[in-house]
């Protein structure tokens, strides 16, 4: 049977319990620039340039999400100078939740967001 559902990934939804604080760190993380005014719940799409896009999910109003800490990321985002990225997320002052792991191949560190989600940075 062929099934219906396309192998591919359309949205990945981040939920937050801030939606402006997410969007301003995010923002940030990604050198985006945004609009604070304009951002209103329940959610907020962060441009990407790619396919696959980013929701920051803060639900209706009238909820209040509880948000688990994981230990590990929920994604990733690519760079290509792993030093340079982490420099810039120091520069920012984040959470540094783990320090730039090396292989021969691959390179990554991790970061936590205001809502402690743990987010990849990494070269492959």
């Amino acid at each position: 049977m062929t099934s219906p559902i396309q192998n591919k990934v359309n949205t990945i939804f981040i939920h937050v319990t801030d939606l402006k604080r997410s969007v301003k760190w995010y923002s940030e993380l990604l050198g985006q620039s945004y609009d604070l005014s304009t951002v209103s719940r329940p959610v907020y799409n962060i441009p990407v340039n790619q396919e696959v896009g980013i929701t920051l999910d803060a639900g209706p109003e009238s909820v209040r999400k509880t948000i688990g800490e994981l230990d590990y990321p929920l994604f990733n985002f690519h760079t290509e100078d792993i030093d340079q990225a982490y420099q810039y997320i120091r520069q920012l002052d984040y959470d540094v939740a783990s320090e730039i792991t090396r292989f021969e191949d691959f390179s990554f560190f991790t970061v936590r967001d205001p809502d402690r989600n743990v987010i990849m940075v990494c070269t492959g």
